[in-house]
């Protein structure tokens, strides 16, 4: 055992000794809403990475559409990038930036695997498809805190340090920027991440032609994923070594949200995708309604003390896309006829 704790004790000195002056150290976190002695072995942030690995929630981001949904259309779940690929590639880009800028690596992972955990099926259409059950819009990076914080471990959760369930929360542009510099790389990366790649699955899919695309993103970024994500990556480095905060220069920012916005008025608001997403919005409010027609039918409650209106949103929230489909089908499309 004092072999063990050792190792923990020169992890921590290693991060004191090699990262960067604005770097989050382990051993100045903020700690846990519940006390926990520290693990022999691993540092605060690699058990928090640890722990979001080993959930469900986690887990079912293998068969949750990340763009262009797909709700019945089981070609379409094949083609696209899962939202656990979307999650890996964004831990690898924000890894990158730490190790460039000497940031804390593991509280980077551990922010990057847990940002997404509460994302519903089917994308951003999931939470446009939930937002007309509460009274404030159903935000994706609110439920991926609850899932962390409540959710797992049979309504335990998972009891994560501040620094990671902070940057959890703040990850979206929609939000105030993160409070570490970790949470500032893992914010970026995801914008990095989503914008090239929603361009290369739409050159893809045949969606767009590649002479289409806006000519200040061909000069700005260069041609092809690859060289649009080193671009966007380098130029992140550039901007931010040895300063306080993780962020792209104002041009290439400007380039990002420019080609962010392009997509989502000619791209995912047209043709097929629009029209798959209207599919994928009516197949979970149909659920969502039944459900609540019929609370008796969920499963048993880990906080059987939370309104019902919220227990159904967790349920459905948590469904993968297949299960999304499969629950529909079965409570709403008409059976095989029966012989006489």
């Amino acid at each position: 055992m004092r072999q063990s704790a050792g190792g923990r004790q020169r992890t921590e000195d290693y991060e004191r000794a090699s990262l960067s002056t604005w770097a989050t150290l382990a051993v100045d976190t903020k700690g846990r809403e519940r006390h926990e002695d520290p693990d022999p072995l691993r540092t605060a942030f690699q058990q928090d990475r640890d722990r979001i690995i080993r959930t469900l929630a986690f887990r079912r981001l293998a068969d949750k559409t990340r763009a262009f949904v797909a709700a019945g259309d089981r070609l379409a779940v094949d083609r696209d990038r899962v939202r656990l690929q979307h999650v890996l590639e964004v831990s690898q880009v924000a890894r990158t930036l730490a190790r460039a800028l000497r940031l804390n690596e593991d509280l980077v992972e551990a922010v990057a695997l847990g940002a997404e955990v509460g994302y519903p099926p089917f994308g951003d259409a999931g939470e446009e498809a939930l937002a007309v059950f509460t009274d404030e819009p159903f935000r994706q990076h609110e439920q991926s805190v609850r899932v962390v914080e409540v959710l797992e471990r049979g309504g335990r959760g998972l009891n994560l340090t501040w620094e990671v369930r902070e940057g959890i929360l703040h990850h979206p542009w929609s939000m105030p920027p993160p409070a570490t510099p970790e949470g500032q790389a893992v914010r970026v990366a995801g914008a990095v991440v989503g914008a090239t790649a929603d361009l290369a699955a739409a050159i893809a899919s045949g969606l767009v032609d590649p002479g289409r695309t806006p000519p200040h993103v061909r000069r700005g970024l260069g041609e092809g994923e690859s060289a649009q994500v080193a671009a966007l990556v380098a130029d992140v480095v550039d901007t931010s070594m040895d300063q306080p905060e993780v962020r792209l220069s104002p041009a290439r920012e400007e380039i990002l949200a420019g080609l962010r916005a392009w997509l989502d008025t000619e791209v995912l608001g047209r043709g097929s995708p629009r029209a798959r997403q209207d599919r994928a919005v009516h197949c979970l409010r149909s659920l969502v309604v039944h459900q609540l027609e019929h609370p008796d039918a969920l499963p048993a409650p880990a906080r059987a003390h939370d309104p019902t209106v919220v227990r159904v949103l967790d349920e459905v929230s948590g469904m993968t896309d297949a299960r999304a489909v499969t629950t529909f089908e079965r409570l709403f499309l008409p059976g095989p006829p029966t012989a006489p």
